[in-house]
């Protein structure tokens, strides 16, 4: 009799283990676009100066679209689209929920600092993010880094599994 219930507490707890698998939305390797806008709180450039065409286009003056490759490895790290790490910047402490992410965003490089990112999905093709940072940004040939805060939103889009010759997205090597 002991027995009987221990196998079936097994089975019971193995279909819910399988029901929640199947009940989770799958993120889905391949090519994504990306459309983000960012929104500086504490700009870089003092008020009243324009912001430079070079700096314009990269940060701010309207919705940025690029596209990325993800592979599987990286959903299963990050679950959906989210910056690459680069300039001295990494995801650090990645949550990964069934239908959610959070991450720290550290900076220590031309930017110096700390933000929190978020993404978020109810279906297999479209993600929703967002990125907050706060710190100091080391201008050009200039000894005195400039504080800087800024939000960045995004939706992502998932186009299909070739992503043609857009080259997939490595992971960083460590963490």
């Amino acid at each position: 009799m002991r027995s009987n219930r221990i196998w079936i507490t097994l089975g019971l707890g193995l279909c819910a283990v399988a029901i929640l698998a199947w009940a989770q939305p799958s993120r889905k390797p391949g090519l994504w676009e990306i459309t983000s806008t960012m929104t500086w709180q504490q700009s870089p450039f003092p008020p009243g100066m324009p912001m430079p065409p070079a700096a314009a286009a990269a940060f701010g003056g309207g919705p940025q679209t690029t596209q990325v490759c993800l592979t599987q490895a990286w959903i299963d790290r990050y679950g959906a689209p989210i910056p690459q790490s680069r300039n001295g910047c990494q995801a650090t402490n990645v949550s990964l929920k069934p239908n959610s992410m959070t991450a720290d965003w550290v900076c220590n490089g031309q930017m110096v600092g700390k933000g929190t990112l978020e993404s978020s999905w109810d279906e297999t093709d479209h993600a929703k993010g967002k990125m907050h940072f706060v710190g100091t940004m080391q201008p050009g040939r200039s000894p005195n880094p400039i504080p800087v805060e800024f939000t960045v939103t995004s939706e992502s889009v998932y186009k299909g599994p070739d992503c043609g010759s857009v080259q997939p997205i490595q992971l960083p090597a460590s963490q």
